[in-house]
């Protein structure tokens, strides 16, 4: 597990220390040594590697890892550069982010150029066991997870959360900031986009949000690899 090295450590170094991190990392070490476990250990925290606290503008909440090969490399929704074949959620999005913003829908599903710009693409469960999804859930990550949000929650400044299904929206009671804008809408998988993701426009809400406030919008056109 590739350490964090920029300023997410300040807010949630204390977790490290706490039993349950540290029974968390006894599990996950075990795991990593004795099953296949996606994604590679060296991309657990790529969520915070790639966009510092200081940095976040939107924060998008997914629940567990894909657990296929080629695909989880520690952003919520993203796939590896050469998985060609995108998973159903994430073809959902780019379609509703062509309806919303008129952005072509790429031939990949790496959302690192997101990351890059401040959108905070987090799991709420960092690990899971190769195609067994959940296999990670109540096992610690969640505290973890949860930490980040609350560290998020914390800053002074204007940020956007989209919320997509039930167990996202439970994290709701934990965000208290006024400055900050929380946006909710059915999950992008097949079996709930049409009731209510598709036609959402949260991206034009988030950019309209971030203008609004004087922040820099995101620029969510994926480019073609």
């Amino acid at each position: 597990m590739a350490m964090i090295q920029n300023d997410w450590l300040e807010s949630i170094s204390e977790e490290f220390k706490k039993p349950y991190y540290q029974q968390l990392y006894k599990f996950i070490r075990e795991e990593y040594n004795t099953r296949v476990i996606y994604p590679p250990a060296d991309d657990i925290f790529n969520a915070l590697h790639l966009t510092p606290l200081s940095e976040v503008k939107v924060l998008i909440l997914g629940q567990d890892p894909y657990h296929n090969e080629h695909q989880a490399h520690g952003l919520s929704f993203s796939v590896l550069p050469e998985q060609k074949d995108l998973p159903p959620s994430l073809q959902n999005i780019y379609k509703e982010l062509q309806d919303d913003l008129g952005c072509y829908i790429p031939n990949n599903g790496y959302l690192e150029k997101w990351a890059k710009q401040g959108v905070l693409l987090l799991n709420t469960v960092l690990t899971v066991r190769a195609h067994q999804a959940n296999s990670h859930q109540g096992k610690g990550w969640e505290q973890f997870t949860d930490a980040i949000i609350q560290a998020v929650n914390a800053q002074d400044r204007p940020i956007v959360y989209m919320l997509w299904g039930r167990p996202a929206q439970s994290k709701i009671p934990m965000l208290t900031n006024p400055k900050h804008l929380i946006l909710k809408a059915p999950h992008p998988s097949p079996l709930s986009a049409y009731r209510g993701f598709f036609g959402c426009k949260h991206f034009s809400q988030a950019n309209a949000f971030l203008e609004e406030n004087g922040v820099m919008p995101i620029d969510w056109q994926i480019e073609n690899l």
